[in-house]
This record gives structure tokens, C-alpha cells and sequence, in this order.
């Protein structure tokens, strides 16, 4: 795996906060990952008139890993209308885990945290199996 590009990961994910269909909330975002293949997959938020159907920008860049072969999330940036970085909501956070795990990096404001950092006691794929132990 080559360095991460935190540039082509904020550029992308400013790219696709500009698609996101948000007439509800005004409050686009867009978010983007570096997979292990080398690949950057994005996603953006969707907003339905049934509020509680919207979909986060997180929820279409796991879609867009998953029907794009898979692959571990290395880095991800996830940005507001403006650019900014914007930490994601605890259930994205919880997506993100599930596809990158402990040591996939997520761009702050305070530079690159591990999802262990952002997600501290995560319950990820690993636990399922400590009943069977």
C-alpha cells in the first residue's frame, strides 16, 4: 500500500457532497475512502420527505465498497457543504468500523484518528463469536 493521499481523499469527498440529496436539511455531506486495493470509493447523503429513510453519506460508500469488490477501508474523509472535515454520527462510525476496523484513519480536524480513537470499546465482527468460546 502506497502513502494516503489525504489530498485525493478530501477532493473526492468534496465531490461527492456536491451530488448529495439533501433538500431537507440543506446539509450536504460526502465522504471518501482509500480501500487496500489502492481504489477510492465515495459516497454522499440521501434525504427522504419520511425523515427517518435518509440515507447517510456513509451508508453509499459501504454500499459502493461492497458492489465494488470489497476490500478493507484504509482512510476515509468525510467533509460538510463547505469542505470541512466533519467527524461522522456514532451509527456511521459504527459502518465504518465494520469495513476498516480498529486501525483504518479517519481525517479531524486534529489530523488522522484510528476508528479505536473515534470508537473507543467497539463491538465489531470479532465478538460474535464469544459464546462460542
Amino acid at each position: 500500500m502506497k502513502a494516503i493521499d489525504w489530498d485525493a481523499l478530501h477532493n473526492a469527498a468534496v465531490a461527492a457532497m456536491k451530488t448529495a440529496y439533501a433538500p431537507y436539511s440543506k446539509f450536504p455531506v460526502g465522504v471518501a475512502a482509500l480501500v487496500d486495493d489502492g481504489r477510492i470509493v465515495s459516497g454522499c447523503n440521501v434525504e427522504n420527505a419520511s425523515y427517518g429513510l435518509g440515507l447517510c453519506a456513509e451508508c453509499g460508500l459501504v454500499s459502493n465498497l461492497i458492489a465494488t469488490g470489497g476490500g478493507r477501508l484504509v482512510a476515509i474523509s468525510c467533509v460538510d457543504g463547505q469542505g470541512n472535515h466533519l467527524a461522522p454520527c456514532g451509527r456511521c462510525r459504527q459502518l465504518l468500523f465494520e469495513h476498516g476496523g480498529s486501525n483504518a484513519l479517519l481525517m479531524t480536524d486534529d489530523g488522522p484518528q484510528t476508528m479505536a480513537a473515534m470508537l473507543p470499546w467497539a463491538f465489531g465482527p470479532d465478538d460474535l463469536d464469544r459464546n462460542e468460546r
